[in-house]
């Protein structure tokens, strides 16, 4: 807690959603958490309409389903939030322009959104392109 970690409700922007999880992943590497204690705490943080999906996806695990591990937290929480909005960050990608922005803005930008299309920036050849 000594790191003040934000919490998270819902955010209509894919991109902080993942931002939060990344920010909250640095967090629990660097206080070297281990798996249950990783889904513990980032569990607490959340608030509001994503606490209730985090309640209701617990629920419908078995009672004799394993400990949710911190992998399996990570990819429900980004399928959740995340994917639904995957496509649009892509088609963002593939259209961005440098238009009016800074260099620095549009290499901010680029930078950004090809988290989301890895395969397209595999090498400086395509990243270039």
């Amino acid at each position: 807690m000594k790191g003040c970690p934000s919490v998270f409700s819902h955010v209509a922007d894919p991109l902080e959603a993942d931002d939060w999880l990344r920010a909250v992943e640095k967090q629990l590497n660097i206080a070297q958490y281990n798996d249950t204690e990783k889904v513990l705490f980032a569990s607490s943080q959340l608030q509001g309409a994503t606490q209730d999906w985090w309640e209701s996806y617990q629920y419908g695990r078995t009672n004799n389903a394993p400990a949710i591990t911190w992998q399996e937290f990570r990819e429900e929480f980004r399928a959740y939030h995340i994917l639904e909005g995957l496509m649009e960050l892509k088609q963002e990608f593939r259209a961005l322009k440098q238009g009016s922005m800074s260099v620095a803005e549009y290499r901010d930008k680029f930078a950004q959104l090809s988290r989301y299309a890895p395969n397209k920036v595999a090498d400086d050849t395509d990243e270039q392109r």
